[in-house]
């Protein structure tokens, strides 16, 4: 991995999630609801959410990456997972930081398709190797990225390895 880094600033998060959803808007794309992939694509839902005028936000947890340039063999849908049968009719854009490998928006999105109206994907990054091509992408980038919500170590650390009984 190279030493060099695309650095996402909190301020640079800003304008760049305000000209994702301009992209979506100048589209003509109208989504009904926004699904954040959690953790990275809280901010950016939560930001399209407000630029975009929805008010729906859904949540999906998926677990793929275990460190820096560490990940599990295939992402895995974590619960509680959302009832599509609710939002059959719904236009539904997905939103995450990255398409990295591209793995956890093909979940996502094969999860999604057949069970609403219509399914698209926003991010702020995309590198050139992911499986998928997002409809809706910020900059595309092949280097490592520093986001501004996982840049530094974390307050509180948790022993995942372990179940709480």
């Amino acid at each position: 991995m190279s030493a060099e880094r695309e650095i996402l600033t909190w301020e640079l998060f800003g304008s760049a999630s305000r000209e994702l959803a301009q992209q979506i808007a100048d589209d003509g794309y109208e989504p009904d609801i926004i699904l954040a992939i959690a953790r990275g694509g809280l901010l950016i839902a939560g930001a399209l959410g407000y630029a975009l005028s929805v008010k729906n936000v859904y949540t999906m947890n998926v677990e793929f990456y275990t460190g820096v340039d560490e990940r599990l063999d295939v992402p895995l849908i974590l619960p509680p997972v959302p009832d599509l049968d609710a939002i059959a009719e719904a236009r539904v854009l997905i939103a995450d930081d990255v398409a990295d490998t591209g793995k956890t928006l093909e979940l996502v999105k094969e999860f999604c398709l057949g069970k609403v109206a219509e399914v698209r994907a926003a991010v702020i990054y995309e590198k050139s190797h992911s499986v998928i091509k997002c409809e809706y992408v910020w900059k595309k980038t092949d280097m490592w990225i520093n986001f501004p919500w996982s840049d530094k170590d974390p307050v509180a650390k948790r022993d995942w390895s372990v179940k709480d009984a």
